[in-house]
């Protein structure tokens, strides 16, 4: 079986930027879910005016007046227009007017901040751009002379620019482009909700309003349930596949694509404001001051974020990039998740069945994290890094879900309970009149004394130098939460008591939503994913062999080195004792302690923190067995899955043999439970054979892997990693 999980996904200057299909949710087939990094998203040139059209009107820094409601079709307009030509272009209108306006803000901050001379350099140079995009820019041969003598004019003008002419100028047009970027963002959540809208009907049989929670699109799952249906797919087989399945998403950072927190807030502002102008168009019947009120709003975020420095002038530690992991789930995902899952449950509910509804321990969707975990190549990253980084994540979780729940302990005023709930709390007049909040405020309290108490474990272990060593983790303290499981069944608890109460549209509310969070984030966030390359794990089994007396294990053929890690996965006896490899430097350079302290780390972490074991630069079954070797001989209870990275031509054209070598060593095979996970390296694949070479090798491997797998009958997922330029 394949499954589809995991893709790479980046924070970027948008925020977090995903790619992939819905629809591939119950798909068997090969699909790509990338890594998508960084970048504005271009206004394609059909919505631009051209300068023999009106040139001075459209995405112009100097319209007069600028409002987000002017020269706007309102919603029912919009939403009437008979012909979908008619209904695409009135729509438009909106994504037309916002880009206009919001242009005609920055230029008029330009104005008054930098001076006129510099705006019109702006316009002048705006213009001939326009006019080299009239004559198709060198692609038509009819207009090529026109596209030339445009495109010379610029190089022209720009010449004479000074270097701070450069640097200003520059500046107003890549914050153009973002605003731009912010408006079609936003256009495209307006497209799907003006597209249910229109797309709403009623059932044949029972004439009852269909809700449509997802937009009705190929790539959808608003479509894709009722697809399957008409093509005779079992109801309860989609809804066993929608409910198992897992697609991982897991965020990575990178240095193109650096943007400082407040101007990622600022732009978010933005997009509220955008969110806001809609909605006064929608109640067709707002007044000039609430219209006034947004636009102000507007020119004061824009003119806030031209006089904003774009770059943060201190160089980021591993720890702060691993904060913008944590600061895209807080402002973004913490709310999203459960909102899109809400709609996927209306969904299958309204295709299938009520019967057929998302279960809440349902997690379709996951969420990882390379940020602080990830060690390949950049030495600033060490286990106590990784340490912190976990133990960061885990307090951000606890402090997320304190929130949620005092705003639930706030709803949670009405006096009936059920039986169970009842037996959790003492008989006190309080809990007798208020059952739900006496319940809630010990959870809650709980919570209070988790956050302490990682609190506590972080400055521990913060004050600790990469070169001690002592007990970095605390002791678990008693009475406070360490497993998803023990807190989602307090949860859980108050859910079953509404429901078992007549209160279902109670547990249906904020309950569900913080349910869905637990299975999906839970109280580790977003576990990290450990990355290091194959020579530091040859290199630690070096040392370890010379020490023991056993010869030197880089030296050792393929074969030998299968059978005597095959021997140690079966044995109980540790190849060393903890930490014996410190009092010894002259068998275990420093590169080596830090690799096996890594593993020590590994060991040490709360159940959940960690996600898998990346090996980069993966070529021999070798490779996948030292690290699972090394995680048994460090004491890792649960130890983390071990996936190959592929990512060389050479290396993906061995992937199979490599892979089949693998699953015929039975001690590893026995110690997987019948699942593999394999990730495909993009980025160097095509910087060393090119794109196209590249992606016909990737997808060939991708073939004999599957073909591998069911050989042995493994159930085989796909880590997709996409990077470079282009992807990005």
């Amino acid at each position: 079986m394949l499954s589809l999980r995991r893709a790479v996904f980046s924070v970027s200057p948008k925020g977090l930027t995903r790619n992939g299909s819905p629809s591939t949710l119950l798909s068997k087939t090969h699909s790509n879910s990338l890594r998508c990094r960084g970048g504005p998203i271009l206004i394609p040139n059909a919505r631009f005016a051209t300068v023999k059209d009106t040139p001075w009107q459209l995405s112009s820094l100097s319209e007069p007046s600028p409002s987000l409601f002017q020269n706007v079709p309102e919603e029912n307009e919009v939403l009437l227009s008979l012909s979908p030509s008619t209904y695409s272009e009135n729509l438009d209108a909106w994504l037309r007017s916002d880009v206009r306006n919001m242009g005609a803000i920055l230029g008029k901050s330009i104005q008054q901040h930098e001076g006129q001379g510099i705006f019109e350099k702006v316009e002048k140079l705006r213009h001939c751009a326009k006019q080299w995009r009239a004559a198709s820019a060198g692609r038509d041969k009819d207009t090529e002379a026109d596209a030339n003598a445009a495109f010379d004019s610029m190089t022209t003008f720009v010449s004479s620019f000074t270097d701070d002419e450069l640097y200003v100028v520059s500046r107003a047009f890549s914050h153009f482009l973002a605003i731009a970027n912010a408006a079609e963002m936003h256009h495209r959540s307006r497209r799907v909700r003006a597209d249910l809208i229109r797309g709403s009907s009623r059932d044949d049989e029972t004439g009852d309003q269909k809700i449509r929670a997802l937009r009705d699109a190929h790539d959808s799952c608003g479509r894709i349930f009722s697809d399957l249906l008409e093509k005779g797919v079992d109801k309860a087989a989609i809804h066993k596949t929608i409910c198992s399945q897992k697609v991982e998403i897991v965020l990575t950072a990178h240095p193109t694509e650096v943007n400082r927190r407040t101007l990622l807030e600022k732009k978010k502002r933005v997009l509220k404001l955008l969110e806001q102008a809609d909605l006064y168009r929608a109640m067709g019947a707002s007044t000039p001051y609430q219209r006034k009120l947004v636009d102000d709003a507007m020119e004061r975020e824009i003119t806030n974020i031209w006089q904003t420095d774009e770059v943060s002038r201190f160089k980021p530690n591993p720890q702060t990039e691993a904060q913008l992991a944590t600061l895209a789930i807080e402002t973004v995902l913490w709310e999203a998740v459960p909102s899109f899952l809400r709609k996927l449950d209306a969904t299958l509910k309204s295709d299938l069945g009520e019967e057929y509804g998302l279960p809440l321990d349902a997690a379709p969707i996951k969420f990882a994290s390379w940020m602080g975990g990830d060690r390949d190549g950049n030495p600033n990253v060490t286990p106590q890094v990784t340490r912190e980084v976990c133990l960061t994540n885990r307090l951000k979780a606890t402090s997320l879900f304190i929130s949620d729940l005092q705003k639930m302990y706030h709803r949670s005023s009405i006096n009936i309970c059920s039986a169970e709930l009842r037996s959790k709390i003492d008989d006190t007049d309080a809990a007798r009149r208020q059952p739900y909040r006496v319940y809630l405020a010990g959870v809650i309290d709980k919570l209070v004394r988790t956050e302490e108490w990682l609190t506590d474990s972080l400055t521990t272990v913060s004050a600790f130098e990469s070169s001690e060593r002592s007990n970095f983790t605390p002791q678990t303290k008693k009475n406070v939460y360490v497993s998803n499981k023990e807190f989602m069944d307090d949860i859980m608890l108050i859910h079953r008591s509404l429901e078992d109460t007549n209160n279902g549209v109670l547990a249906d509310g904020l309950v569900t939503d913080v349910l869905r969070n637990i299975s999906t984030f839970g109280l580790a966030l977003c576990p990290l994913d450990v990355r290091q390359e194959s020579d530091r794990h040859t290199e630690a089994m070096d040392c370890i062999t010379r020490f023991l007396g056993l010869g030197s294990y880089s030296q050792w053929d393929e074969s030998t080195r299968i059978i005597w890690l095959s021997q140690q996965l079966t044995s109980n006896r540790p190849l060393m004792r903890a930490g014996e490899w410190r009092l010894h430097p002259n068998f275990f350079p420093p590169t080596a302690v830090e690799t096996l302290e890594t593993f020590e780390m590994i060991a040490e972490q709360l159940e959940g923190s960690l996600g898998a074991y990346v090996i980069s630069q993966a070529t021999d079954a070798s490779d996948v067995l030292a690290v699972l070797a090394l995680q048994r001989d460090a004491g890792v209870k649960k130890p983390l899955r071990v996936v190959p990275l592929f990512e060389t031509l050479d290396d993906l054209n061995g992937a199979a043999k490599t892979i089949d070598k693998l699953f015929s060593v039975q001690t590893y095979r026995g110690s997987i439970n019948g699942k593999q996970e394999i990730m495909i390296g993009y980025s160097d694949s095509a910087k060393d054979a090119g794109r196209l070479a590249a992606s016909w090798a990737q997808f060939k491997t991708q073939e004999q892997l599957v073909s591998v797998a069911q050989k042995h009958g493994i159930d085989l997922t796909f880590f997709h990693g996409k990077g470079g330029t282009v992807g990005r």
